[in-house]
């Protein structure tokens, strides 16, 4: 029988459990370890999807939607439950033809503590860290940008977690969520990212989304308004 690990929140947060019929779940580890094809076929998809022809644009969003989901699957049960599943790469399945929630699927029970630093073990340093090693050896992005997409990905979370908890009378989950968010920032690689860090958050990068021909500013955009054309080389 299916089970939905994390349902409350619903969107982001939803993670099921087993198989889905015709579906090509792999572990993500696979991916980690150079099975590069799926991450390919996400990019190719998500260019199609937005009309753009630049592939770092594809690969800077199709990073993004999959950050969101990782911070998201592991803050939403830690701030509910005070646990998370245990997102190991050989544990947590993606399909990159499917689209979210049953893009991701985990194989296997178990859980585990909790904590901020249990969770940057899990996705800062289990998926993130690999993924955008692995990105970067397809596609011409930088590792300041898919950082950014880190920050911004993980302030969304804490954002649609805390404003799920404030609607549903919950303000003990929405400040877990806001504390649990403030020490995963306290990390290098996440706190230059953007400011503050918590739902207000503002990146100082940009994920590169207003160049998409329908594309705007996101509501954490560095900008201030939607830039002009600019080449390639300009900044990230």
């Amino acid at each position: 029988m299916e089970r939905t690990d994390v349902f409350e929140p619903g969107g982001f947060f939803v993670l099921r459990n087993g198989p889905v019929p015709g579906a090509d779940h792999r572990p993500l580890a696979r991916l980690y370890a150079g099975d590069l094809a799926p991450l390919a076929a996400r990019v190719d998809t998500v260019a199609g999807r937005l009309r753009t022809s630049e592939r770092r644009v594809a690969a800077s969003l199709a990073h993004l939607g999959l950050a969101a989901r990782l911070w998201s699957l592991a803050l939403g049960p830690a701030a509910l439950h005070g646990r998370l599943p245990d997102l190991s790469p050989d544990r947590l399945r993606w399909d990159p033809a499917l689209t979210m929630p049953d893009d991701l699927r985990l194989s296997g029970t178990g859980t585990l503590e909790g904590s901020a630093d249990r969770i940057r073990e899990v996705v800062q340093f289990g998926h993130l860290v690999p993924l955008a090693e692995v990105l970067r050896t397809q596609e011409r992005v930088s590792a300041g940008l898919l950082w950014g997409n880190a920050g911004s990905a993980l302030a969304g979370a804490v954002r649609e977690l805390t404003g799920w908890a404030r609607s549903q009378g919950r303000p003990d989950v929405a400040g877990r969520a806001r504390a649990l968010g403030a020490e995963l920032f306290n990390h290098p690689d996440l706190a230059a990212t953007g400011a503050p860090h918590g739902p207000a958050f503002r990146r100082r990068s940009c994920c590169l989304y207003y160049r998409c021909p329908d594309g705007g500013l996101c509501g954490d955009c560095v900008f201030d308004r939607r830039p002009g054309a600019v080449p390639l080389t300009a900044r990230e």
